[in-house]
């Protein structure tokens, strides 16, 4: 693969990534079934952060197994082919950080979803998660994979084989 076409990839998942503000959570509940949910997001320091309430199913599964999966997906509507829909899945390790401090954290949930719509939601039962991503894949169509970090300082091709490319140029 040519380095501007991995570039152009880099830059097409950047702006994807960027314009995310929902991410879907594949958490396993109690008896060990995997449970799919969906939490409104903000990304900081190569970490998703998710604002969840306590009532929430997938809470008590993260606080039980702090093992979970995240999927950034291209919206139905706007995809060329529902085949093959750009979309970034990580693998993650979830922490339950509660509702004190993390103001940049905060501050990021106020300038996506509204500073009142925050105000509200911190008088309830939310608890701030951190999602620490240990691997991730993003698939921009048929034949381009690419083994990724969520900042895509790691950006690398993924051969039809399922590995990674040796030729990093």
């Amino acid at each position: 693969m040519k380095a501007m076409d991995k570039e152009a990839m880099k830059v097409q998942y950047q702006s994807f990534a960027a314009n995310m503000k929902t991410l879907m959570l594949s958490t396993i509940d109690e008896h060990g079934k995997p449970f799919l949910s969906y939490a409104p997001f903000v990304k900081y320091d190569g970490k998703f952060y998710i604002y969840i309430s306590k009532i929430a199913n997938h809470y008590r599964y993260m606080e039980e197994n702090p093992a979970v999966d995240v999927m950034l997906i291209e919206d139905e509507s706007k995809a060329t082919n529902l085949f093959a829909r750009q979309r970034a899945r990580f693998v993650c390790s979830a922490l339950n950080l509660g509702n004190a401090g993390y103001d940049e954290i905060f501050e990021l949930f106020a300038q996506s979803f509204g500073k009142s719509m925050m105000d509200m939601l911190r008088g309830l039962d939310f608890s701030l998660f951190e999602l620490t991503p240990s691997e991730g894949r993003y698939v921009a169509g048929f034949g381009q994979a690419y083994d990724i970090d969520l900042t895509a300082d790691k950006f690398v091709h993924v051969n039809r084989d399922g590995h990674t490319s040796t030729n990093r140029s």
